[in-house]
């Protein structure tokens, strides 16, 4: 059933497309942005407004004191070759303070080679480098059918990209649940209301060492 469950979750993030950017909160005069570029999982397919994990996020940096804007440029079904494409515009828009990079999940279902995922990730943590951003790689893992060669190779592109780029890496953005489908919507394939805390949880350990309080 995990096995299953994972293989539709890659699946329809791929099919599902479509999606904008959006600020998670207001715009603040003088404030750093925090971009998040992702897929269906941060772009929060089939939930309300306001329940999405970078929203909670935006709620939590302002009751703790951190002074951020977040922009989530995130695209249900985008791929690390999307991301990498409109990359450079976001940032010389939004000039980011931080980026979160959540992306590589549909790029396994197409079949294409994982070095040009690798490359792709790559490029994207270099070009928020060199406009000064901090980077967290946020990780996904595939399962075990895709073959014991492939579902490594997937999941050392994030390690070796991070060690390489020196940039913090969130191994497994569904730690802790990725098995419990009381987390999931009906689809069996995206986190539910319930689960976004838990996507929070995953990723605040190592994205709140990367801030700074205004």
């Amino acid at each position: 059933m995990f096995r299953q469950h994972v293989f539709a979750f890659v699946r329809l993030l791929l099919l599902v497309a479509g999606g904008a950017v959006a600020s998670a909160a207001p715009a603040q005069d003088n404030a750093p942005v925090l971009l998040v570029v992702g897929d269906s999982i941060s772009a929060g397919y089939g939930l309300p407004g306001g329940a999405v994990w970078v929203e909670l996020l935006a709620a939590k940096l302002k009751a703790d004191g951190y002074r951020y804007r977040i922009v989530n440029a995130s695209i249900s079904g985008d791929t690390t070759a999307g991301g990498r494409a409109r990359l450079p515009a976001l940032l010389a828009q939004h000039k980011p303070a931080v980026v979160v990079l959540e992306l590589g999940g549909n790029d396994a279902l197409r079949g294409g080679r994982l070095a040009t995922t690798r490359d792709n990730l790559d490029a994207m943590v270099a070009a928020a480098q060199a406009a000064n951003a901090k980077v967290v790689l946020v990780g996904l893992q595939l399962p075990s059918n895709y073959g014991p060669a492939y579902v490594r190779e997937f999941s050392e592109n994030y390690a070796s990209v991070a060690k390489a780029r020196r940039v913090p890496l969130v191994p497994y953005f569904f730690s802790g649940f990725g098995e419990d489908l009381a987390f999931f919507l009906p689809d069996r394939i995206h986190p539910n209301v319930d689960a976004q805390p838990k996507l929070l949880a995953n990723i605040w350990p190592t994205l709140q060492p990367l801030l700074r309080k205004q």
